[in-house]
Formats: C-alpha cells, structure tokens, sequence
C-alpha cells in the first residue's frame, strides 16, 4: 500500500542531489536489518507462549501477522522505554524491552530469562546489513560525506562498524548516547545540524536525511526542516508507528525522495551525477 501513495509535499523544494554535501543516516532500519535481527532474537521468547493464550498470535513471529503484530508491540515498548529513560543506553533499553515483554506476555521471569535478555541487548552488532548497504554506500562516499545519527549506545555502533558495516567510509558518527536523548526527539536533529556545520562545513541546506523510519527520522527531519530521502523497503513494519497511509494523509512527512532500496537511491544520484 505504501509504495501507491502519492508524494508528500516537499519540506524543503527538491533540488539536484549534487548539490547536498553530506548525507545523513538513520543506520538500524536503513543499513541494518534490524526488523530482522530484532523479531529472530525473540524467537525463544515467543515460542514460550502457550498455544491457548491470548497473545498467541505471537507464536509465529517470524512472518506473516505474527511478525507485523511483534515488530508494533516492539516498536511500543522501545518508544515508550526511550522517553522514560533517555540516558539510558540502547543495549540496556534492548534488555528491557526482552523482560517487559515477558510481563506482557504473562511468562515468569526467571534468572536464565535475565541472561537472555543481556544476550539479547548485546546482540545489536551482529545483526545483519541490507544486501545493498555496504556497496551503495561505497558509490555515495565518492560524493559526499557519510554521517550516521542513531538510536544505539556507541560501543554497539562500534561493532557494527567493525561487522557488517565495515569497509564503509563514515565521516562522523552520532548516538543518542553521545546526545543524551532518542530520536524522534528534536534535539538529536538540532545536535546534527549544529555538529554538520562544525565539523563538515554544511549549512542544513546542504544536508539530506536518508532513512527509512517514518517514526524515529522522516517526521522529525520535516519539523526540523530538513531534506531527507524515504528508503522505503518493502515488508519493513517497525518504525511506521501512527500508520504510513495516516502519517501521509494528515501531511506529518515532507521527504523529497523515496525509493525502495538504498542501492536505487545511489543509482540515481549517479544517474544525475553523469547527466550534469
């Protein structure tokens, strides 16, 4: 359904991407398959749940409703644990997350549930990049400067530099460790665009946001008026929370772009690039 919405009006007036000097990432969602990291590392924990119990939808986690319904009952939880604890780091919130939903569930917590929760929280790194990232990403450094701003703690960013996302050239990177809040809170876009111009030389003008979730990226970039690109990859559920088609209709994103890959974004802008 959303690949058949109409565009957006555009925050910013779309302009050549040739003339943004850095590109901004949401990196869990957009580089990393996080959905799918996420939803397999809670599969001992939903295959817990009785048969007759009323979150039995759960059970089967890995694809169809029960995935979608999952990938929502996560996204609520993060949102709600992140505005309660801000300074709380991210593998920590994954713990939390990993207990909470035990309670909800109805299952008892016992200590091995809290030692797979740790598992659970320190597991962030490991989970796996899109097909396309590192070599998209490897075509967008010829052109501009590659400056992530994410959610996670920095030493699980660590790692998932030095795993999947090795090889890419970033130029800085922002957590919301280093911030002291979550996106979609404001002040982690107003931390960028002050530390872009700093140590990048970009006015905001000549930044574009590329992320795929609406929640945590696409409708803050527009607060804070920013030009971004929506990767809008096909099956994704987590990070659409307030419904993708009601987000549109009640006009909360203004992305100039969107494609379904982050390989069709760096085909276009090497499209323009040899048309100039």
């Amino acid at each position: 359904m959303a690949a058949e919405l109409p565009m957006p009006e555009p925050t910013v007036p779309r302009k050549p991407l040739s003339s943004f000097k850095v590109i901004t990432f949401d990196i869990y969602g957009t580089l990393i398959d996080w959905e799918t990291g996420i939803i397999e590392g809670l599969q001992g924990l939903v295959s817990r749940i009785p048969a007759d119990s009323p979150h039995s939808v759960y059970r089967n986690g890995t694809s169809g409703e029960g995935r979608i319904k999952l990938a929502e009952k996560f996204n609520e939880i993060e949102a709600r644990l992140e505005t309660e604890h801000p300074g709380m780091k991210y593998d920590e919130i994954q713990e939390q997350i990993y207990l909470t939903l035990l309670s909800e569930f109805g299952l008892e917590v016992g200590e091995t549930d809290r030692t797979e929760a740790q598992k659970f929280g320190a597991s962030i790194g490991s989970w796996p990049a899109f097909p396309d990232t590192v070599e998209a990403c490897e075509r967008l450094a010829k052109y501009y400067k590659l400056i992530p701003i994410t959610n996670v703690d920095t030493e699980s960013f660590k790692k998932t530099r030095a795993g999947p996302l090795k090889g890419v050239d970033f130029f800085r990177a922002y957590t919301a460790q280093d911030i002291g809040s979550y996106k979609p809170d404001l002040r982690n876009f107003e931390h960028l665009i002050k530390h872009v111009k700093e140590e990048a030389g970009a006015n905001k003008e000549e930044v574009l946001h590329v992320a795929q979730s609406i929640f945590h990226d696409q409708r803050p970039a527009k607060q804070v008026g920013l030009s971004s690109v929506w990767i809008n990859r096909s099956g994704a559920g987590m990070g659409s929370a307030g419904g993708v088609v009601g987000v549109h209709e009640r006009a909360e994103v203004g992305y100039g772009w969107r494609f379904g890959t982050l390989g069709e974004f760096a085909d276009e802008v090497e499209r323009q690039r040899r048309e100039e």
